[in-house]
């Protein structure tokens, strides 16, 4: 049995047929690409995985458990974690605070202790600034947790996601074009640190990238989506070298 499965899922947005078929297994420790032109329906497939979108057909899988019409809030907190196209960080909170929303959900107090300092409250606390700087470490962002994001360089304020999707624990990571408006350097670093993500911590990785180098350099099985169709699947070399793939990025020759 695999950690994460999607057994053939479809997702349709009136006449449009944005996932068709789509199946996938992952195991701790792998990545997995998920590449294809704009409007193929990779961030459909992640949004379906992660509870935003209910699939019309196919069915969803998590450690055992279906997780196909759990809602979204469910979904996180029986293992999936998430990034998104857009970095989307709360404006007002610095660093680590924008890092321990993601960890509230997680605390472990009464309705009393949400309204007054109790002790279980304090503890509470505590252990979650904790949790909250050891991910703030993992993804090299310690000395800024007092400042506020927009100060931030794009590309830490990309790891700040990262870091708020791993206070949510997940057992699975989606990763939805993290790699979007960075210069190269940032891309180096970036995929080192999914390198690392994947060894330390061992969960599956799903990555969605228009980069790619990036997927190719880092991803053991790559998906190639097509207009919501799946024209290919596996390791790197077969799907550089496959004529479909080819096709749908250059277009075939007359």
């Amino acid at each position: 049995m695999s950690l994460l499965e999607v057994k053939n899922i479809y997702k349709s947005f009136g006449g449009v047929q944005a996932i068709i078929d789509f199946s996938l297994q992952a195991n701790p420790g792998q990545i997995q690409g998920i590449i294809g032109p704009n409007g193929a329906g990779k961030t459909t497939i992640f949004n379906v995985i992660s509870g935003i979108y209910t699939a019309d057909k196919g069915s969803v899988f998590l450690d055992g458990k279906e997780t196909t019409n759990l809602e979204q809030y469910k979904i996180t907190r029986e293992g999936i974690g998430r990034t998104f196209q857009n970095i989307r960080l709360f404006k007002g909170l610095n660093v680590l605070e924008n890092v321990m929303c993601a960890f509230d959900p997680q605390s472990k107090y009464s309705i009393a202790g949400g309204l007054l300092p109790t002790p279980k409250r304090k503890f509470e606390e505590k252990r979650g600034r904790e949790i909250c700087r050891h991910f703030l470490e993992i993804t090299g962002l310690s000395e800024y947790e007092k400042e506020q994001p927009s100060n931030l360089p794009y590309g830490l304020q990309r790891r700040l996601e990262i870091a708020r999707a791993l206070t949510c624990q997940p057992k699975v990571l989606l990763l939805d074009e993290p790699a979007a408006g960075l210069n190269p350097t940032e891309v180096s670093e970036l995929t080192s640190l999914i390198r690392k993500l994947s060894k330390e911590i061992g969960f599956a990785i799903l990555l969605i990238e228009h980069r790619l180098d990036l997927v190719m350099n880092i991803s053991q099985i790559i998906h190639v989506q097509n207009f919501g169709k799946t024209i290919a699947v596996g390791a790197p070399d077969e799907v550089r070298n496959n004529k479909d793939v080819i096709e749908a990025y250059l277009g075939k020759d007359n």
